[in-house]
């Protein structure tokens, strides 16, 4: 074999590689199968989308902030303010939130009957379908003139997603204004037991202030009264002193007199001159800065004082100051401010701020604000019946179709192309 190998003639090197020329004959040569396998394609992509593909539609709606004078009645109750950004925030949060949803879907089963298969319940069959929805928000790169909230729904053509998309804006929209009339009425009711028990406090303060006041009255009263006995017993105690000590000055003066033989008043120069006889009428003056002795009084005088000082049941007249203190213990008798106090029909007039804390409390109680027809947000956007599917893409799938034939058929027409060369190259081998 290899002397016949050596007498043949050397092949090009060309046949080592792809001949374009050759090849785009061998291709054209086999056109009609690339157009069969191109037509099959397209009928096959063409049957998809027009006939096999299940259509979806899309929809979707935008809410925006509600104007200022929307939430002005909210806002004028000055218990429960709400900014419409906020409300935006909250409506966007109900709207987001799966337990909203899935509320929704259980309120209306009419508009999910076409997702209920026997296999799923119904809560199976809307979390599969929860997938669908997405929640629309702006772009922080990007610049909003102002902000929104959106949800998009795509859904296949037996569902009815105009009605659902509307339907759980509404239901978000309701069930927001039934959690802010709930949280009002809290916050209503937090602010009037507040109230109370500020009132039930201030009451109670009140009260132990008075009884303090009353018990301090009464208590400096019996303080009083007690310093004033012991003034009026010592007082009392000092004139009987000076009762009996002048008793005893008048005994020893007394018994002078009586030595002296002093029966009447007299003066010591007159007790000298008694001896002496009288001669015409005599007018005598008698200057002294000392004070005379109690004897010279005489013993008839100074014995009836004795005796009147003796018969003295009581030196109380001797003292203005005893009378003095008999009209403060008369008056401790009774203490007309505790008598104020205790009489006194309504403590609330003597309250401080009661009246404001009431004119709140009256305020709360009449507050009437109808949440059930508040504007929370305003609806940009509505959900609407789209003019046409988002999917299939028809022409899309089509030329894809035609596109993936034409592939799938030059690359058939290249296979059989090789596999025909493939024999020629052997034998030329041998």
């Amino acid at each position: 074999m290899n002397t016949i190998s050596a007498h043949l003639p050397v092949q090009p090197a060309l046949n080592d590689e792809i001949d374009l020329a050759e090849l785009f004959r061998s291709l054209w040569a086999q056109k009609l199968l690339i157009v069969a396998v191109t037509v099959a394609a397209a009928l096959l992509a063409g049957s998809y989308a027009f006939f096999l593909a299940t259509p979806e539609y899309q929809v979707q709606s935008l809410l925006r902030p509600a104007a200022i004078k929307d939430l002005d009645a909210l806002n004028g109750t000055e218990v429960y303010p709400l900014t419409p950004d906020e409300a935006l925030r909250r409506v966007g949060t109900a709207l987001d939130s799966y337990e909203t949803r899935l509320e929704f879907s259980r309120a209306h089963p009419e508009l999910f009957e076409a997702l209920q298969t026997p296999l799923r319940s119904p809560e199976q069959a809307f979390e599969k379908f929860n997938e669908a929805f997405q929640m629309l928000l702006p772009d922080p790169k990007a610049t909003s003139l102002t902000p929104y909230v959106g949800i998009r729904l795509t859904y296949p053509e037996d569902v009815q997603g105009v009605s659902i998309v509307n339907g759980l804006v509404e239901f978000a929209l309701q069930r927001e204004r039934e959690l802010i009339a709930a949280d009002l009425q809290a916050v209503i009711k937090n602010r009037l037991d507040k109230l109370e028990r500020k009132i039930e406090a201030a009451r109670a303060s009140y009260e132990t202030s008075k009884q303090a006041k009353i018990a301090a009255l009464l208590e400096a009263d019996e303080l009083k009264r007690a310093e004033l006995q012991d003034e009026l017993r010592a007082l009392r105690q000092q004139l009987k002193t000076r009762r009996d000590d002048r008793i005893m000055q008048l005994n020893e003066a007394i018994r002078i007199a009586k030595s002296l033989g002093i029966a009447k008043p007299t003066t010591p120069s007159a007790l000298g001159d008694e001896g002496r006889s009288a001669q015409g009428n005599v007018i005598r003056t008698e200057v002294n800065n000392q004070q005379i002795p109690l004897y010279f009084m005489g013993s008839e005088a100074l014995e009836a004082e004795r005796d009147a000082l003796q018969q003295r049941r009581s030196d109380d007249f001797t003292e203005p100051r005893i009378a003095q203190i008999a009209k403060e213990l008369r008056l401790l008798e009774n203490n007309r401010e505790v008598e104020i106090l205790k009489q006194r029909e309504n403590d609330d007039l003597f309250l401080k701020d009661l009246a404001l804390w009431r004119e709140e409390a009256a305020r709360l109680r009449a507050l009437d604000v109808d949440v059930s027809k508040l504007k929370l947000v305003h609806i940009d956007q509505a959900a609407v019946e789209p003019s046409k599917p988002i999917k299939p893409k028809k022409l899309l799938i089509l030329a894809l179709g035609i596109v993936l034939g034409a592939m799938l058929g030059v690359f058939i027409a290249l296979i059989r192309n090789i596999v025909r060369r493939k024999p020629d190259t052997f034998a030329i081998s041998r």
